[in-house]
């Protein structure tokens, strides 16, 4: 007997890991040299720069 259960969170988590070490699988393959450069990683993953302000600036 096959019992289906209810996914959480974790599996959602865990699927999205799974789907992003594809990607860059993928591009590892495609890449021209030994190494993806950092650049690339961030490219693949859609990782984008942000600031985050240092304690105690209060810039606005």
């Amino acid at each position: 007997m096959v019992t289906l259960s209810v996914r959480t969170v974790s599996d959602y988590v865990a699927l999205a890991e799974i789907e992003l070490c594809g990607e860059l699988m993928i591009a590892a393959s495609a890449a021209i040299g030994e190494r993806l450069s950092a650049d690339r990683i961030d490219e693949v993953l859609d990782v984008r720069a942000t600031t985050v302000p240092r304690q105690g600036d209060h810039r606005g």
